[in-house]
């Protein structure tokens, strides 16, 4: 007697799996009709192929799209941060003097921008002047030969940038040095 699995079915040996027409010659029909199941065995297989590359294929865009869909939306918010940001480096001391709650006001605005940017994976790039010059997070708008700099690094920040993840919204916008070497 065989012992049964847990779920009360029988296990399969390698006579089960064997072909219990193969070693026999049944005729043509019997041929034909073999030859018939193996082609819809090999079809089967591929449709079942087919339907696991799909399901894992819709897998990844959904996830992609979990992750990247508001895209569209944060490049859109971008001006606004800049404006903010822009907005409170030109504030001076006497402006933030007679106008305290209004520059207040303004730097919670960008601070909880800021939080709602980090919650959907949105993180600024913030160049440093002196800091070497990557064309993957970076975008040179001029080059200039400026004394006591090292040619490739950075010596203007025009415009922060963006990373959605792992992908890049917008490049820095930055000078970058072009002094010849002595």
């Amino acid at each position: 007697m065989t012992k049964e699995n847990p779920n009360g079915e029988m296990p399969l040996d390698e006579n089960d799996l064997a072909d219990p027409l193969a070693d026999q010659d049944l005729g043509p029909d019997v041929d034909a009709i073999v030859a018939e199941r193996d082609e819809y065995r090999d079809r089967f297989m591929r449709a079942l192929a087919d339907a696991e590359n799909s399901r894992k294929r819709a897998d990844r865009d959904r996830r992609e799209a979990e992750q990247y869909g508001g895209s569209r939306l944060a490049r859109d918010l971008l001006p606004v941060h800049d404006a903010l940001t822009r907005a409170l480096d030109a504030a001076g001391d006497e402006q933030r003097a007679s106008a305290a709650a209004l520059i207040e006001g303004v730097e919670l605005t960008l601070r909880e921008l800021n939080n709602i940017f980090s919650k959907h994976g949105i993180t600024v790039i913030s160049p440093a002047v002196g800091e070497k010059f990557d064309p993957k997070i970076h975008e040179a708008m001029f080059e200039a030969p400026v004394p006591g700099t090292v040619a490739g690094h950075i010596i203007q920040v025009m415009d922060n940038g963006f990373m959605l993840h792992d992908r890049l919204l917008r490049p820095a916008k930055v000078g970058v040095s072009s002094m010849p070497a002595n």
